[in-house]
């Protein structure tokens, strides 16, 4: 066998185990071919990969793999991976691309990880920018004009009337659109509380609290588990 097809049987070895696995990490794709983590990357190099940036970049995929949900991520696992690559260049993507900046507490629910360092940095780099707003801090885009948009936005969002009382102020009122995938969270999952649907639509990437989806089913008059299924029962 030349050395040229060995490098292509490595290379389908390769692209069957992580196809087979989805999200693999260096150990099990070395354990896989019988070979040294130089040889792992160069594979993975051809074969275009991408890492997580969670866990460090510990776990890979092939780039065809994952579907983005909402914000470019992918949870698989333990493992999470952005179309962005990198955490640092994911979190810049997520705040530069908010209307109203995001809050350390959004982020996070977003992302799925702790980020404080990540954003001291960022800040400490100047990529981006935090101004004080009441009683949190928001980050923003580095660029002074795109930053008092965002800042503009965020104070119009706190000066709104809350959806509903008893709703924690520190939480901005959603949007239309936001207001929409909870609904829609609903009624794929009639028997959930909010905390439950809060809890589903952030590991599907969408930054919402607890108290955001309550305020949504106070203001439509869904009891917290079946009404809504119950009420679709009765229209049949």
């Amino acid at each position: 066998m030349t050395k040229e097809e060995k490098r292509e049987r490595t290379l389908r070895r390769i692209k069957n185990l992580i196809r087979r696995r989805r999200v693999v990490d260096l150990k099990q794709l070395q354990r896989g071919i019988g070979s040294s983590g130089r040889t792992v990357f160069r594979v993975l190099d051809r074969l275009g990969y991408l890492s997580s940036y969670s866990h460090a970049g510990r776990y890979y995929t092939l780039g065809d793999i994952p579907t983005f949900a909402a914000h470019g991520l992918w949870f698989y696992g333990e493992a999470r991976f952005s179309k962005h690559g990198t955490l640092r260049a994911t979190v810049v993507v997520l705040v530069r691309e908010a209307p109203a900046g995001h809050t350390h507490e959004e982020l996070q629910g977003i992302v799925g990880l702790r980020i404080h360092d990540t954003l001291r940095s960022l800040v400490a780099d100047r990529v981006l920018g935090r101004e004080r707003v009441e009683a949190v801090y928001l980050y923003v885009d580095a660029d002074l004009k795109r930053a008092a948009a965002q800042l503009e936005q965020r104070r119009r969002m706190r000066a709104a009337p809350p959806i509903a009382p008893g709703v924690d102020k520190r939480s901005p009122p959603l949007d239309l659109a936001r207001v929409v995938d909870i609904l829609l969270a609903v009624i794929h999952g009639p028997k959930e509380d909010a905390a439950a649907i809060a809890a589903r639509l952030r590991q599907g990437g969408l930054a919402v609290s607890d108290e955001q989806v309550e305020a949504v089913f106070t203001q439509y008059g869904l009891e917290k588990k079946t009404a809504l299924s119950r009420s679709r029962r009765s229209r049949r």
